[in-house]
C-alpha cells in the first residue's frame, strides 16, 4: 500500500480544504511535515486512521468519547456544523501484480442533535502508471459493493491491528519495549502481516469441512434432521400455548385498565376538564366573538350617521311628498296659463266681432278655472326635481333598512355568542381542582397504550407460531418422505474426513515451520536494527523470541538477560522503533509508516541514527511529523537526499486555525512560524 494524497476538509484546526499530496519516488521515500506542538501533526495521523477505519480508527484525540461526539467536536469551530466535515485518503494497493487506486471519502455533518455520517469509496481496478515513477490519471468509480462494505474489505487491505504498526506516535512508542506489551504486538503481527494467521484459517476451515461432511451423512443427517424438526416443533407448540395464556392475561390488564381510564375520563368530566382542556381555546374565541361584536355594532354606527335615522319621520317625508306634487302641479298650471293667454288672443284675432263676446266668456271662465288651481296656500318653494330627489332616499332608506335588520340580527347572535363563551369561561375549574385527575388520567392513557402495544404484539406473535408451526409441520412431513428415498453414500463421507485430517495435520506442521522461520528472521532483522541505530554498539549481543509466548528476551555479551527497565528512555524507544523497523524488513516494506515525534527523548548521536539509517530505509513510503526541534536545520540537510516532499504546518493563534503550506522552515516555502 502506498498512500498517495489525503485532503482535509473543515478537520479539526484545518479550516476549508486542504490537500497533501503524498506520492513518492523509489529513492525518495520520505514525506516530511512540519509543525509546532498543538498546529495539527496528530489530527493529521488521526485523519489516515479516521479515513480508513472510522468508528474502529484508535485516534488519539478521541480518548473514551463516544463516536458521535468524537465526530461532531473534530468539525471547524469556524465552520458550520450543518455543512459538516470531510476526510479524503487517496492510496494504492498491488493485489497479484495489478495495481489498484483508491479514494475513500468519508463525511459528516450535523442535523439538528443528530449526526449523520457518509462512506463513498472509489475505485480503479485498471490503475497504472503511465511512466516510471510518475502518476497516472486515476479513473475512479464509485462502488456501492466497497462503500457499504468497507469495514471488511479494508481488513483484507490493512487490518487494524497492522495499521497500528505502520501509523504510530514516536513519543507512545517507548510502551513497546515493555515484553508484555512487545509480545502482543509481535503475535499480532506474526499472524496478520507474516501469513500466519492464513495457514490457521485454512487449518479452521478444513475442521469446518471434517464437521460438515460427519453431519452430511445423509441417513444420519436426515434423522437428525427429522428429530429436529419434531423437537422445534414441540418447541413452537409449547411457545404458542404460552403465548396464548399471555395473551389472555394481557387482554384481562387491558380491560381492568380500559374500566380505570373510563373512571378517570369521567371524573375529569365532572370537575370541568374538559373546559379546563379547552380553555385556551374558549379564551380565542371569545375574543374573534368580541372582535365581531365590535366590528357589527360599528357598521350600525355608521348606518345611523347617514339617512337611517329619517325612518322615524315616515309621516313627515309623506307630508313633504304631497306638497312636492302640488307645488309641481302649480308651477305647471302658471306655465301653461300664460301658453293659453297667447292661444286665446290668437283664437280672438281670427274670430269675427259678433262671434267674440261669446268665446271671451268662455275663455275667462277656464283660465280662471286654471288660475284657482295654480294658486297655493302654502308655497314652500321646493325643487323642481324634489320628487326625484325624495323617490331616491325612499329606495335608500328601504335598503339601509334592511341592511339594519341584518346587521341587528348578527348583532344579537354574536352578543348570545360572546355571552355563551363567558358563561363557558365562567365555568372552567382552577388548575389546582383538575392537575391530580388530570396527571392520573394521562399516567393512565399511558398505561392503556402500552398494554394495548403488548395486546397487539402478542397477537401478531400468536400468528407468527402459527405460521410456523404449519412450516415446521409441513417440513417434518417431507423429512419424513425423504428418509425414506434417500440412500447413504458413507464412503464419501469418510474419504473426505480421511484426507482433511492429513491435511490438517500437514498444515499445522507447516504453520508451525512457517511461524519458526518469521520468528528467526525477525529475531536477526531487529537485533540488526537495533545495533543499527544504537550508540552504544555492544549493550545487546543477543534477541530471541519466545515462540510460544512471543516473548522478548535481551542478553548482553556475557548472555545474561537484560531488563528493559534497565534501559533509559531513549534506548527503549529505539528498542520499540527496532520492533516495527524488524517487521517491516520481514514483510518486504509493503506498507507505508507514518511517524508522529519521532525523535523525542533521543539524544543526537540517536537521533542522527534514525535520520541516517532508519528513515530513509523504513519502507517504501515513510510520513514524518515533527517539530522545529526534532528535525532541525542539520538533520534536515542530512535526510533531504531521501525527501520527495516537505510541507509546514502553519497555525493562525488569532483564530485557532491551521494551514498546509508547501516546504520546512529552513527551505523555501515555509517561514519560521514562533
Amino acid at each position: 500500500m502506498l498512500l498517495r494524497k489525503i485532503t482535509l476538509e473543515e478537520f479539526g484546526a484545518y479550516r476549508g480544504k486542504q490537500s497533501l499530496d503524498l506520492t513518492v519516488k523509489k529513492d525518495k521515500p520520505i514525506i516530511l511535515i512540519g509543525g509546532l506542538n498543538g498546529c495539527g501533526k496528530t489530527t493529521l495521523l488521526d485523519a489516515i486512521q479516521l479515513a480508513l477505519y472510522g468508528p474502529r480508527a484508535r485516534c488519539s484525540g478521541r480518548g473514551s468519547k463516544a463516536y458521535d461526539t468524537y465526530l461532531r467536536e473534530s468539525i471547524n469551530r469556524q465552520h458550520d456544523p450543518a455543512r459538516g466535515s470531510a476526510v479524503t485518503l487517496e492510496f494504492t494497493v498491488t493485489v497479484d501484480g495489478k495495481e489498484h487506486y483508491y479514494k475513500v471519502v468519508r463525511s459528516w455533518r450535523t442535523s439538528g442533535k443528530t449526526l449523520k455520517e457518509f462512506l463513498n469509496v472509489f475505485v480503479d481496478e485498471e490503475y497504472d502508471d503511465a511512466k516510471p515513477n510518475s502518476l497516472a490519471q486515476p479513473d475512479t468509480k464509485f462502488s456501492k459493493v466497497l462503500s457499504e462494505g468497507w469495514a471488511d474489505h479494508v481488513e483484507d487491505l490493512l487490518p487494524l491491528e497492522v495499521a497500528s504498526l505502520s501509523f504510530f506516535d514516536g513519543e507512545k512508542i517507548e510502551s513497546l519495549a515493555d515484553p508484555e506489551r512487545a509480545a502482543s504486538v509481535i503475535e499480532s503481527a506474526v499472524h496478520s502481516l507474516l501469513g500466519v494467521s492464513t495457514v490457521q484459517q485454512l487449518r479452521t476451515d478444513l475442521l469446518a469441512l471434517q464437521r460438515r461432511q460427519k453431519l452430511s451423512d445423509e441417513e444420519q443427517h436426515l434423522l437428525d434432521n427429522i428429530h429436529a424438526q419434531e423437537k422445534e416443533r414441540d418447541a413452537v407448540q409449547t411457545e404458542l400455548e404460552t403465548a396464548v395464556q399471555g395473551l389472555g392475561q394481557r387482554k384481562a390488564e387491558l380491560g381492568n385498565a380500559k374500566r380505570t381510564l373510563d373512571t378517570l375520563e369521567r371524573e375529569f368530566e365532572k370537575e370541568g376538564g374538559g373546559l379546563f382542556e379547552r380553555r385556551i381555546e374558549i379564551e380565542q374565541d371569545r375574543k374573534r366573538a368580541s372582535e365581531r361584536l365590535a366590528e357589527l355594532r360599528a357598521s350600525l354606527n355608521q348606518m345611523a350617521a347617514g339617512p337611517l335615522p329619517l325612518l322615524m319621520m315616515s309621516s313627515q317625508l309623506k307630508d313633504v311628498r304631497e306638497q312636492a306634487k302640488r307645488e309641481q302641479s302649480a308651477a305647471e298650471a302658471g306655465q301653461v296659463l300664460n301658453v293659453l293667454e297667447e292661444r286665446d288672443q290668437w283664437l280672438l284675432d281670427l274670430l269675427p266681432e259678433d262671434a267674440r263676446e261669446a268665446v271671451v266668456r268662455k275663455l275667462e271662465e277656464d283660465r280662471a278655472k286654471r288660475s284657482k288651481s295654480s294658486a297655493l296656500k302654502v308655497d314652500f318653494g321646493l325643487p323642481h326635481d324634489a320628487l326625484a330627489q325624495l323617490t331616491v332616499l325612499d329606495e335608500v332608506l328601504v335598503r339601509d333598512k334592511n341592511r339594519a335588520a341584518e346587521l341587528l340580527a348578527l348583532t344579537a347572535i354574536a352578543a348570545e355568542e360572546l355571552d355563551q363563551l363567558d358563561r363557558q369561561l365562567a365555568g372552567v375549574p382552577e388548575q389546582s381542582r383538575v392537575e391530580a385527575i388530570q396527571l392520573a388520567r394521562e399516567e393512565q392513557l399511558q398505561d392503556f397504550a402500552q398494554i394495548q402495544a403488548a395486546v397487539a404484539r402478542d397477537t401478531e406473535r400468536i400468528t407468527e407460531l402459527k405460521r410456523r408451526r404449519e412450516h415446521v409441520t409441513a417440513a417434518l412431513e417431507r423429512a419424513h418422505n425423504d428418509f425414506v428415498r434417500t440412500k447413504v453414500k458413507a464412503e464419501e463421507v469418510e474419504r473426505i474426513i480421511k484426507y482433511s485430517e492429513k491435511a490438517r495435520g500437514t498444515l499445522e506442521r507447516f504453520g508451525e515451520a512457517l511461524l519458526q522461520r518469521h520468528i528467526s528472521r525477525l529475531e536477526v532483522a531487529m537485533l540488526q536494527s537495533f545495533k543499527e541505530l544504537m550508540r552504544k554498539q555492544a549493550l545487546i549481543q543477543d534477541l530471541r523470541i519466545d515462540t510460544d509466548k512471543f516473548t522478548l528476551t535481551l542478553t548482553d555479551s556475557e548472555g545474561a538477560p537484560i531488563d528493559p527497565g534497565r534501559l533509559s528512555a531513549g534506548e527503549r524507544q529505539l528498542l520499540a522503533v527496532s520492533l516495527l523497523w524488524g517487521l517491516m524488513k520481514v514483510a518486504g516494506n509493503r506498507l507505508p509508516s507514518v511517524i508522529d515525534t519521532p525523535l523525542g527523548r533521543l539524544d543526537s548521536r540517536h537521533r542522527e541514527h534514525l535520520v541516517d539509517r532508519y528513515f530513509p530505509h523504513a519502507s517504501e513510503q515513510v510520513l514524518l511529523l515533527s517539530t522545529d526541534e526534532e528535525i532541525d536545520e542539520y538533520l534536515l540537510g542530512r535526510l533531504k537526499r531521501s525527501v520527495a516532499h516537505t510541507y509546514t504546518l502553519v497555525h493562525d493563534d488569532t483564530n485557532f486555525t491551521t494551514n498546509v503550506v508547501e516546504g520546512y522552515w529552513w527551505n523555501a516555502g515555509a517561514s519560521h512560524v514562533a
